[in-house]
């Protein structure tokens, strides 16, 4: 450790060894447990899981929950639960453990202390008395902008300065000293980076309380944890070159062994090319877990923001994302949430679902809309089984499954007739019903097969009453789903059965003839 006198300046040395070329990768996921999980904080974990996948190394999951006016064990819970769904595991960290625990900084206290007081003794960190009132006084006597910010007043406090503002009641905070040289890094998403002399402001690290802020322990726990990677958000990019003099001075006091590399990874916009905010709906992981997404489609899409498997294509499995992730490949532009774009490709990974896998995805969403129980009954499943496999082809969400399949497990009374659902039905509405309902009467147990089913309505429809084919089966497909789309008709009725399907069409009718009668 340098020795020097409390409160004399010590230059930290540029000279921070680089991180080494055969250190294995060690990336972290580090969020602060406030709110629901938003997609753009989950690209940043799939990223930097990406990347230490790719290459081998070590993902650490840590917890920064040192404001406890907003953090809350509910969105502790919520970060594990959507880190679990997508299948986003990590190698130590919050709940696995590791050998630099505790992983959360709320029980990393001792620790921090301990830095803090190397970086007093090591004349790196200062005691600040200026109040913001103050500051912005001085900046105007000397005709600067009063906003700029702190002025680097209190380096050069004597200790009868400082005695004289305890006297007062002052307590003061602690400021880490900023070089007087330009800083530069090599940000491996955006390249060379500069930030001038003078143009950051020696900041707070720790409280007038005494506790530390997120500007010191983050770094601190970085480099005690040996991370190689720092990987995260565009909107921290302003806050590099605090990072990169803490470094430097934490190598100084024997806490860092490297500078590890910076990569700021590219904004996530929503509507409008705003930067997508929490408020926003569509950032919100977990609507869209609930509107259906699967997690292979949704980590396929949110790899897609800021970076690309090749110019021509668009789907991939994480194991393809895994062997072809490279961080040095994320680009720098922001990147757009396209929820139409992130649904046609959950959409084409739930066609490439194993039908068994497929239909099992769906009981959650049948049970949430209250069509099947907590456990299956046998009917329940035998419907599931025939008509999961009419709709893998048709639907982009599992939600939208649920909106096509609920008329095959809803009672017979249950089915009403949508609005819109009469449109474009024949002339004579009430023939059509009757000639249908007489021809599916005469099927008996052994004739109840899709085939069975296509020719007897078929002779009757198109045959029997020369009617076209989309006005003749669509009074069938309404009087027993109400819906005026639903998966394949002859499909679906052999699944109702003979006496479900005639049962609909006489309430149908019945509710038809009432229409009528009441038109008249």
């Amino acid at each position: 450790m340098t020795e020097s006198l409390p409160g004399t300046p010590v230059p930290a040395s540029a000279d921070v060894p680089a991180v080494p070329a055969d250190a294995p990768v060690r990336v972290r996921f580090c969020p602060s447990p406030t709110g629901t999980p938003h997609v753009g904080l989950i690209r940043t974990a799939l990223f930097n899981w990406g990347w230490a996948r790719h290459t081998g190394g070590k993902m650490v999951f840590r917890i920064e929950d040192t404001d406890a006016r907003r953090d809350s064990e509910e969105s502790y819970q919520q970060l594990l639960e959507a880190m679990a769904w997508l299948g986003i595991d990590w190698d130590e960290g919050v709940e696995a453990g590791g050998p630099h625990g505790p992983y959360r900084q709320s029980q990393r206290s001792e620790i921090y202390q301990d830095v803090i007081a190397r970086l007093r003794d090591g004349g790196y960190i200062y005691e600040a008395f200026s109040t913001a009132e103050e500051v912005e006084a001085r900046h105007r006597a000397a005709g600067r902008d009063p906003k700029l910010g702190y002025d680097n007043f209190d380096r050069a406090l004597t200790e009868e300065q400082k005695s004289a503002f305890r006297a007062e009641g002052r307590e003061p905070v602690l400021r880490l000293r900023m070089p007087d040289t330009d800083l530069t890094f090599t940000d491996t998403v955006r390249g060379e980076i500069t930030f001038r002399a003078g143009s950051v402001p020696d900041f707070v690290v720790v409280r007038a309380d005494g506790n530390p802020l997120y500007t010191l322990v983050n770094p601190v726990d970085d480099a005690l944890m040996e991370i190689t990677h720092v990987l995260r958000g565009e909107d921290l990019l302003s806050s590099t070159p605090r990072q990169i003099a803490l470094y430097r001075a934490l190598h100084a006091v024997g806490v860092a062994r490297y500078m590890p590399e910076f990569g700021h990874l590219p904004y996530v916009m929503g509507e409008g090319n705003k930067k997508l905010s929490k408020r926003d709906p569509q950032s919100n992981l977990f609507l869209h877990r609930e509107n259906g997404f699967i997690p292979e489609g949704l980590i396929n899409y949110l790899a897609l923001l800021g970076w690309s498997l090749s110019a021509d294509e668009d789907i991939f499995t994480r194991e393809q994302f895994i062997e072809a992730f490279d961080i040095h490949h994320v680009l720098a532009n922001p990147a757009r949430f396209d929820v139409k774009k992130a649904t046609a490709i959950n959409g084409t990974h739930i066609r490439l679902l194993d039908g068994a896998d497929f239909r099992d995805r769906l009981v959650p969403y049948l049970r949430a809309a209250g069509l099947v129980g907590e456990e299956l009954t046998e009917r329940e499943g035998r419907i599931l089984d025939a008509a999961a496999p009419l709709v893998q082809e048709r639907v982009a969400l599992l939600g939208e499954a649920v909106d096509m399949l609920a008329f095959l497990f809803q009672e017979d009374g249950q089915i009403t007739t949508a609005d819109g659902a009469l449109k474009g039905m024949p002339a004579d509405l009430q023939g059509a019903v009757a000639a249908a309902r007489e021809a599916l009467a005469s099927l008996d147990a052994s004739s109840w097969t899709v085939d069975g089913i296509e020719a007897a309505l078929r002779a009757a429809l198109i045959d029997g009453l020369g009617l076209k084919p989309r006005q003749a089966f669509g009074p069938v497909r309404t009087a027993v789903s109400g819906k005026k789309v639903s998966p394949p008709l002859f499909e679906s009725l052999e699944i109702l059965g003979r006496e479900s399907a005639l049962a609909r069409l006489d309430r149908f009718a019945a509710e038809q003839a009432v229409q009528q009668d009441g038109g008249a």
